[in-house]
C-alpha cells in the first residue's frame, strides 16, 4: 500500500528482453503477491484503491490491476469507477465501467451522475444505451437514472431520444415518480414542446416549487409570456411560495412585457419571500430597470449590494450603455478594473459600444489592451466591436487589419465594417465588401441591405441605374410605424440628408410622420420647424409657391395663424380652399371655413363635404343639414364621402331621427352601398344617445368585420351609459381583435367597477398585467411655465 501511494519512480528488476520491459516488471512484483499471499491480495485490493492518496497513483495501481486481470473482479470494478470518481476523473471511470462483466446498476448510476456533472452528455447515452439494448451490459434503470438521462436529452437538443426513454420511463413504473417528472418536464420545454410539457405537468399528482419553476421557465423560454405570468401566479394560488428561480424566470418577461408596476411588484414580492439570498436576482432587477430606463432604480440596487460579481458588473454597465450613458458605462468599467471582477467577452462587448460612441478613441484602445492582456480580444463578438469602433472613429486602417485576421467572419463581423465604410465616406468599399461578403455566403440582414444601399445612392451605381426618387423615398418612410424599427428610420433619414432629398416638402411631411409613429416627439416638432423655415425662405427668396407646396405645408399646419403660411392669393383654386377649409374647421375657426367656402367659385363634392362635416365636428347639426338641403338644390347628388359628412353631423349633434332617415336614403335613393365609416357613424349616433341595444343590433348584422374603431365607440358608449352587459360582450370581442390594446381594458374593467362587479373588474386588470400590456401615460399640449 505505501509503495502505491508512493511518488518516487517504480523500481523493479525486469528481464533483458527490450519488448517486455514495464510490462515484466509490474508482472515480477504481481505474480508472488498474487500467488503466495492470495487471500492477503484480495483483501488489499480495495483497500488500495480506497486509500490512494493521488490520481498517479491511482493510475499506478490500475496498471497492475489490468496486467493482472484482476480488474474483473466485481469488487474491483466497483472500487476502482468509485476512486476514478473520487478524483472527478468520469471518463476514466466509463472506461473502466465497460470493461467490467455483470456490472451493477448502483456503479453505473455513480458514472452516470458524473458523466452529467462535467458535461458529457453524448457519453452518458451512449453508456445508457448499451445499458438498455447489450446482451452484455443490460443492467437496467432506476429513478436515480432516469433524471440524468432526461437531462443530457435536453442537452443535447434530443427529443427523439428524450421521447423513447419517456416510454422507458412509463414501462418501468416510474411515470409517477416526481423527479422523474419535473425532468421530463424540463426536457420538453428545452426541445420547444411545451405542448407535451405541460401534459406532463398535468399528470403530476403532487407539484412542488422545481415543477413548478420548471414549467414557468420553459413558458419564458418558449416565448409564451402570458402562460408563464399565469404560472406564477397559479402557483402561489395553490399554496407555494416563490423562489429566486421562480423570479429569475419571470421579472425578464416584465422587463420585456409588463409596465413598470408589474416590476415594482415583483420586486417588492421577491422581498418579501426572501428571495433575495440568491445573489443572481439583483443582475436580473438591474436589467429590468434599465429596460425601463430607470438607472437611478438599478444604480441604487448596484450600490447597495456590497459584493459583487462579474454577472452584476455587467448588468450594470450594458444598462447605462444601452439608454446611452457612455459616460457613466465607462466610469462603472473603471471601478470594476479595480476590483477584484476580471471583466469578461459581455464586459468588452458592452463598454467598446459606449466607446464607439464618444468623442475620443484614446478609452476604446485602453480596453483593447485589457483585452489582449485577458486573452478574449480575439472572440468575434470583441472583434466586432471593436471594429465598430475603430471606424466610427475614422481608424478604417485598424478596423481592416482586425477583420482581416480573424480567421472566421460572421454577419455580426461583416456589418460594422461596411457600415464602417459608409460612415467614412468609402462608397465603392461598401459594395466590395458586401459582394465579398456574398461571395463567402454569408447572407445579408436588413442592416447590411440599409448599408448598401445608402452606399448605391452615394456611388450612382443602383442595379434597375436609377437613383431614389421622391416616390420611392416617401415609400419606404411611410413603412418604419413601430418604436423597433426607429434604428432604421433614422439610417433613412440620414440618407434622405446625404442624397438631398431632405429639402422636399412631402419628404419632410413623411419624416414629421415617422418620427410622430416613434413617439419621438421634439423630433417631430424640429422638422415641423425646419418645414416653416423652407417656406419662408422660398417666400423671401421671391418664388411663388404654388398648388403643390401649399398642399404639402398645409398638413403641417398646427396653429391657425401659419394657416391663414399662406391662403393669401388662392382662394380660387379649389383643392387648396378645401384643405384651408378642412384646417380652418379643425382649428375651431368655423366662420372663417364657410367664407372660404362661400367665397370659392368652384366648388366640388368634396367641397361640400368638407364644410358639412365641419358643422357637424363642432356640434352645429342644423347648419350641417341645412348645407346638404343647399347641396341638393344647387344640383350636386351626394356621394359616399358626403353621407360621411352627414351622419357624423348627426352624431355630434346627437339627430338620430334625422341619422335613420339619411341611412336608410342613403340605400334606397342614391343606391350607395354603406361603408364600414357609415355603420361607424350610426354606432356612434345611437351610442351617443343611448340607442345601445340598436347600436349592438348594427354590429350584429355588419356584412363584415368590424372595425377596432367601431368596437370601442360602443364600448365607450357602454361605459357612458353604465351598460354592462352589452359592455362586457363588445369588450371581449375587441381584447380579442386587439389583445395588446390598453384602452380596451380599461375601459371594460370601468364598466365593471361602475356596475360593481368588482370580481371581474379585478379579473381584467390582472389579464391586463399578465398579458404586458401597458396604458399609455396621459399627456397635456398645454405647456406650464
Amino acid at each position: 500500500y505505501r509503495y502505491f501511494n508512493s511518488t518516487a519512480p517504480i523500481k523493479v528488476r525486469c528481464t533483458p528482453r527490450p519488448r517486455a520491459g514495464l510490462l515484466n516488471g509490474f508482472l515480477s512484483l504481481a505474480t508472488p503477491l498474487s500467488t503466495m499471499l492470495p487471500d492477503s491480495f484480495a483483501l488489499l485490493k480495495p483497500l488500495c484503491l480506497s486509500r490512494c492518496g493521488s490520481l498517479d497513483s491511482l493510475k499506478k495501481l490500475h496498471v497492475l490491476l489490468v496486467v493482472t486481470g484482476l480488474i474483473h473482479d466485481r469488487s474491483v470494478v466497483l472500487q476502482t469507477t468509485k476512486s476514478y470518481l473520487r478524483f472527478d476523473q468520469p471518463l476514466l471511470a466509463l472506461s473502466v465501467f465497460e470493461t467490467a462483466e455483470n456490472p451493477t446498476l448502483y456503479v453505473q448510476n455513480l458514472v452516470i451522475r458524473c458523466l452529467s456533472h462535467h458535461g458529457f452528455y453524448s457519453d452518458l447515452l451512449r453508456l445508457y444505451s448499451r445499458s438498455q439494448y447489450s446482451s452484455r451490459h443490460r443492467i437496467g434503470s432506476d429513478e436515480f437514472t432516469f433524471p440524468f438521462v432526461i437531462k443530457a436529452c435536453s442537452a443535447v437538443s434530443g427529443f427523439r431520444a428524450g421521447k423513447e426513454v419517456h416510454c422507458v420511463v412509463l414501462r418501468s413504473g416510474y411515470g409517477g415518480h416526481l423527479v422523474v417528472q419535473t425532468a421530463l418536464l424540463h426536457m420538453y420545454a428545452k426541445t420547444g414542446r411545451m405542448e407535451w410539457s405541460r401534459k406532463v405537468f398535468d399528470d403530476m399528482s403532487g407539484r412542488d416549487l422545481i415543477s413548478w419553476n420548471a414549467l414557468i421557465s420553459g413558458y419564458s423560454s418558449n416565448g409564451l409570456h402570458r402562460e408563464a405570468f399565469e404560472g406564477f401566479w397559479q402557483m402561489q394560488a395553490d399554496g407555494l411560495k416563490p423562489n429566486s428561480s421562480t423570479f429569475l424566470g419571470v421579472i425578464p418577461l416584465c422587463r420585456s412585457l409588463g409596465p413598470p408596476m408589474a416590476g415594482d411588484l415583483m420586486h417588492g414580492l421577491a422581498l418579501k419571500c426572501g428571495a433575495f439570498s440568491d445573489k443572481a436576482l439583483v443582475p436580473t432587477l438591474i436589467s429590468m430597470y434599465a429596460g425601463w430606463e430607470d438607472l437611478t432604480a438599478a444604480r441604487l440596487l448596484f450600490d447597495l449590494l456590497p459584493s459583487k460579481d462579474l454577472v452584476v458588473w455587467n448588468a450594470m454597465i450594458s444598462g447605462y450603455s444601452q439608454n446611452g450613458k457612455w459616460d457613466e458605462a465607462i466610469e462603472v468599467f473603471q471601478l470594476m478594473h479595480h476590483s477584484d471582477a476580471r471583466p469578461d467577452i459581455v464586459t468588452l462587448v458592452s463598454v467598446l459600444s459606449s466607446c464607439s460612441n464618444l468623442c475620443t478613441i484614446d478609452c476604446g484602445k485602453c480596453i483593447h489592451a485589457i483585452g489582449i492582456k485577458l486573452g478574449i480580444s480575439d472572440q468575434s463578438s470583441v472583434v466586432a466591436a471593436l471594429v465598430s469602433m475603430y471606424a466610427k472613429h475614422g481608424e478604417i486602417d485598424s478596423a481592416e487589419y482586425l477583420f482581416h485576421r480573424t480567421p472566421e467572419k460572421s454577419l455580426l463581423l461583416w456589418n460594422p465594417l461596411i457600415s464602417g465604410y459608409l460612415l467614412n465616406g468609402l462608397w465603392d468599399m461598401v459594395l466590395g465588401a458586401f459582394h465579398n461578403m456574398q461571395l463567402e455566403g454569408v447572407l445579408p440582414d436588413d442592416i447590411s441591405m440599409i448599408n448598401v444601399i445608402s452606399g448605391c445612392t452615394m456611388a450612382k451605381d443602383l442595379c434597375r441605374g436609377v437613383k431614389f426618387d421622391m416616390v420611392t423615398v416617401i415609400s419606404i418612410l411611410s413603412s418604419f410605424s413601430s418604436v423597433e424599427d426607429a434604428a432604421s428610420g433614422m439610417s433613412f433619414h440620414a440618407l434622405t440628408i446625404k442624397n438631398g432629398c431632405n429639402l422636399d416638402l412631402s419628404v419632410v411631411n413623411a419624416l414629421i410622420s415617422m418620427y410622430m409613429n416613434f413617439g419621438d416627439t421634439e423630433a417631430g416638432n424640429l422638422l415641423f420647424n425646419e418645414v416653416m423655415i423652407l417656406f419662408n425662405q422660398l417666400r423671401m427668396d421671391d418664388q411663388k409657391p404654388n398648388s403643390v407646396t401649399l398642399l404639402n405645408v398645409l398638413p403641417a399646419c398646427e396653429s391657425l395663424l401659419q394657416g391663414s403660411a399662406i391662403r393669401r392669393g388662392f382662394e380660387s383654386h379649389t383643392s387648396i380652399s378645401n384643405c384651408l377649409m378642412y384646417m380652418f374647421a379643425r382649428c375651431g375657426s368655423i366662420p372663417t371655413a364657410r367664407k372660404v367656402f362661400d367665397d370659392l367659385e368652384e366648388k366640388d363634392s368634396i367641397s361640400w363635404s368638407v364644410m358639412i362635416n365641419g358643422y357637424g365636428m363642432h356640434g352645429d347639426g342644423k347648419a350641417a343639414l341645412l348645407l346638404f338641403s343647399m347641396m341638393k338644390e344647387a344640383g350636386w347628388q351626394p356621394d359616399d364621402i358626403t353621407f360621411v359628412s352627414v351622419l357624423s353631423a348627426c352624431s355630434h349633434a346627437g339627430l338620430v331621427e334625422q341619422g335613420r332617415t339619411f341611412f336608410k336614403s342613403m340605400t334606397e335613393d342614391h343606391g350607395i352601398t354603406p361603408r364600414m365609416e357609415h355603420y361607424a357613424c350610426m354606432v356612434d349616433l345611437f351610442g351617443r344617445t343611448g340607442h345601445l341595444d340598436e347600436a349592438y343590433d348594427i354590429i350584429k348584422c355588419l356584412p363584415f368585420k368590424p372595425s377596432a374603431s367601431l368596437l370601442e365607440s360602443l364600448l365607450g358608449a357602454c361605459q357612458n351609459h353604465g351598460n354592462a352587459k352589452i359592455g362586457e360582450a363588445i369588450g371581449k370581442l375587441l381584447i380579442e381583435y386587439r389583445p395588446s390594446n390598453a384602452s380596451s381594458y380599461v375601459m371594460l374593467s370601468n364598466i365593471y367597477a361602475a356596475a360593481g362587479q368588482w370580481t371581474d373588474y379585478g379579473r381584467v386588470r390582472c389579464d391586463m398585467e399578465v398579458r404586458g400590456v401597458k396604458k399609455d401615460p396621459g399627456i397635456s399640449l398645454v405647456q406650464v411655465k
